[in-house]
């Protein structure tokens, strides 16, 4: 048999397995649950519920129900998809239309009590039991009854991180409780006994269910340890298509070396397994244990969501300041990937010729994003003094001289310009410029404080152990990086940075 041929059998193995479970179905829910009014879950319970307070009949409204849900599914879900729903769903119409024309009736035109009168619970438990293998032989062959599964798989698609089962469970809820909105079933107690048997139809039918999926894709693990281990591995390779996996074995007792054979497979073969390895070698030994579940080809598959990573948007921050990296890398968080000019191979001391803040950002980020044509940004800091008429400001790096950026020089300068003078408001304010697919935006931060008299804490850098936030009795270098990211300039405006990257992404 080709492999087309075994596609096309297996198909339609498919669909005689699903009709025979709807006829089962269609027999446990004429014969043992219509008889006695009891509910169940699903379109079906629906139906039931719709024609037991109306009269109307109840493949009809599975129909129309059905039919709804078809329609809308049809564009969510795809043909292909719905295929074997859209059989089972006409298939059980007809079967449901057929069943209830021969069987007997009673008086009130359901059909006749089987079971006899007073054996509601008893006509359940059989009713339970054949639905539920029922519904798993329809399962087990791919196959699906429609609607609230269809409302399942539908949400599913869009929300994955809701199950099947609960969106069924949530469903079941809702359709057994409207009972209670039927005045023809009786007193609120006569509809709330009605309910209570809907929800144990529900429980024992998910149990019969899970029972005989389980039972069926039950698998078994071997352990076979024989001196024939090469003719055993080679004839369970060829006659059972099984994959076999060869473990290194050492005995304690004899001493010696053994191959050891590890097989997974279904416990229906089981059998088979145990006659094949007799007849080459009937003095193997063999261990055979349940597991809980075996997934990959061959098996089940694994039913869970893999988050997809998000891609990060890569972006370059124009300096090689360690300090200003860490900080601004912490405060932009884990959603982009922010680039230093050690990390694009640029080694090269950016001039910074502007006499504004604004100017020097602006010329490191076109200097980079020409260079390098790279989404890029630049920020230029400065420290505002008042009564230096806004001194050191661009200059703030090198108020000192010199060609490095001297910290302690730069401070020990300022503080003696300060001396005696009891003006020490000051602010330090940060420009970022952003050059993002050519077009550029300014981002500004401010915040103000006073210059101290000495330098006071061993954390932060350039001028933070002489700079006092506005509302603090702490420096920059005394608050720690924490309590700093949250309220310097440099964080205002690398927040308004991150708040703009985020729009664009």
């Amino acid at each position: 048999m080709t492999e087309q041929h075994k596609l096309i059998w297996n198909e339609a193995k498919d669909y005689m397995f699903i009709a025979l479970g709807l006829a089962i179905y269609t027999v446990a829910f004429t014969v043992f649950l219509m008889p006695y009014q009891i509910v169940a879950g699903g379109v079906t319970g629906l139906s039931a519920i719709i024609y037991y307070a109306t009269g109307f009949h109840l493949e009809n409204t599975y129909i129309i129900i059905n039919g709804i849900l078809l329609v809308v599914a049809l564009k969510i879900l795809g043909v292909k998809f719905l295929m074997k729903t859209i059989f089972a769903i006409f298939t059980l119409y007809f079967m449901l239309m057929f069943a209830q024309d021969i069987i007997p009736k009673q008086a009130n035109g359901l059909p006749f009590k089987l079971m006899g009168e007073g054996q509601d619970f008893m006509s359940m438990i059989i009713g339970c039991v054949m639905t539920g293998i029922a519904l798993a032989t329809v399962f087990l062959h791919n196959g699906s009854t429609g609607g609230t599964d269809i409302i399942a798989a539908s949400v599913n698609k869009y929300h994955s991180n809701v199950s099947l089962g609960s969106v069924l469970i949530a469903a079941d809820f809702c359709i057994i409780g409207s009972c209670m909105f039927f005045p023809q079933f009786g007193t609120y107690l006569e509809r709330a006994h009605k309910v209570m048997f809907g929800f144990c139809v529900m429980a024992m039918e998910n149990y019969v269910l899970d029972y005989v999926m389980n039972a069926r894709r039950q698998s078994v693990q071997f352990f076979i340890f024989s001196s024939k281990w090469q003719e055993i591995a080679n004839a369970i390779g060829t006659e059972m298509n099984h994959g076999v996996t060869i473990l290194d074995g050492h005995g304690w007792y004899t001493g010696r070396k053994s191959k050891v054979l590890c097989i997974l497979a279904k416990k229906n073969e089981s059998v088979n397994m145990f006659r094949l390895i007799k007849m080459i070698d009937p003095n193997a030994f063999v261990s055979q244990s349940s597991v809980i579940g075996v997934y990959g080809e061959g098996f089940d598959e694994m039913r869970v969501n893999v988050k997809k990573e998000k891609k990060k948007m890569k972006i370059v921050f124009a300096t090689n300041n360690t300090n200003k990296l860490m900080e601004v890398r912490k405060i932009l968080g884990d959603q982009f990937k922010v680039l230093s000019l050690e990390d694009i191979g640029c080694h090269e001391d950016i001039p910074e010729k502007g006499q504004t803040l604004e100017d020097n950002a602006l010329l490191k980020a076109q200097f980079v994003y020409n260079k390098y044509h790279v989404n890029c940004f630049a920020d230029d800091t400065g420290l505002e003094v008042d009564a230096l008429g806004g001194a050191p400001g661009v200059y703030s790096a090198r108020y000192a001289g010199g060609a490095g950026h001297d910290s302690e020089a730069n401070m020990t300068k300022l503080l003696h310009e300060l001396e005696n003078n009891n003006n020490r408001k000051a602010r330090f304010r940060t420009i970022i410029t952003l050059i993002i697919d050519g077009k550029v935006k300014n981002f500004e931060g401010v915040v103000n404080g006073e210059i101290i008299t000495q330098r006071r804490g061993g954390q932060g850098f350039g001028y933070d152990p002489i700079f006092q936030p506005k509302g603090y009795d702490k420096t920059f270098a005394e608050l720690g990086t924490d309590i700093k990211n949250h309220i310097s300039h440099r964080a205002m405006a690398t927040q308004k940075l991150a708040d703009y990257l985020k729009r664009q992404k």
